[in-house]
């Protein structure tokens, strides 16, 4: 007869606010994984657990940061990337996390992602790329790829999409990387490198929205897309970031990979952050 297996717990329990689970998010969603990746990530990472923030703005992504048991804040539309980068500056012994979505980061707050790159401040920001704003219905967004069928864009959407590695390896991100929600191995050992990285890191993971975006484009559920991540998926760590663009095409690869992993100087502010920290101390 088999022995029951009995688990009193998970090593990922103290990471997470049970009281909130289960998460709302549709079934066939890439996020519950991708949180999972992370949380992982933060134990594997030399970076205790008690010295990690998690920030995030608005849509299906943004819930994360109150899944989480983590100093964490669910901050306005496009604005987590500066609320982050708030906290790190005034608390350098921080180690902050941006995690959010397409829609979030690379439109409403797509100046905030830009210009954090270029200053190369301390963060990790993980993009959680659905192609869609699908919280909201389903509208197009800044990485909708050329001809996908959205609820804004029913005859197929007519502007290019950004490039997000090539946008940020070109802003002055010291860390580029591009995984999908099926390759989360992969994902956990960027974010990682991530984590453990001086500067501003950015990884886009791609993810199914059945609901969303994959309904509309004949991609059928979650699974379905998982297919289709490991039919197109091919990994190329040194691959020409102006070629790794995201087509509705069969024809044309989906290209992951680590593909920038550089030094560049911290963004220092000579400031005096220690009359704020003396301020915020004794209100706590």
């Amino acid at each position: 007869m088999a022995r029951e297996l009995v688990v009193d717990s998970h090593p990922a329990d103290r990471l997470l606010r049970s009281d909130r689970l289960p998460h709302i998010w549709c079934p066939g969603c890439g996020l519950g994984a991708v949180m999972a990746c992370y949380t992982s990530a933060i134990l594997e990472s030399s970076v205790p657990p008690e010295r990690h923030v998690c920030i995030s703005g608005i849509g299906c992504t943004g819930r994360v940061a109150g899944y989480v048991k983590l100093d964490s804040f669910h901050t306005a539309h496009g604005r987590a990337i500066p609320f982050a980068l708030g906290v790190r500056v005034t608390n350098p012994d921080l180690k902050v996390t941006v995690f959010s979505g397409d829609g979030d980061l690379a439109a409403i707050g797509g100046n905030h992602l830009i210009h954090a790159a270029r200053r190369n401040v301390d963060l990790t920001v993980i993009c959680v790329n659905n192609f869609n704003y699908g919280m909201t219905g389903g509208q197009a967004g800044p990485t909708t790829p050329y001809g996908a069928t959205t609820s804004t864009s029913p005859r197929g959407n007519i502007e290019p999409p950004f490039n997000l590695p090539h946008l940020l390896a070109t802003a002055g991100a010291v860390f580029v990387s591009r995984w999908t929600s099926l390759h989360l191995r992969q994902a956990q050992k960027a974010i990682v490198r991530a984590l453990e990285k001086p500067g501003f890191s950015f990884v886009e993971i791609l993810s199914p929205c059945p609901v969303g975006f994959g309904k509309g484009n004949d991609l059928g559920d979650g699974i379905d897309e998982m297919w289709f991540y490991r039919r197109r998926s091919i990994v190329d760590h040194n691959a020409n970031l102006e070629d790794v663009n995201l087509s509705m095409s069969e024809d044309d690869p989906i290209v992951l990979g680590n593909f920038v992993d550089r030094e560049h100087p911290l963004f220092a502010p000579a400031v005096d952050t220690s009359a704020l920290q003396e301020v915020l101390h004794a209100q706590v």
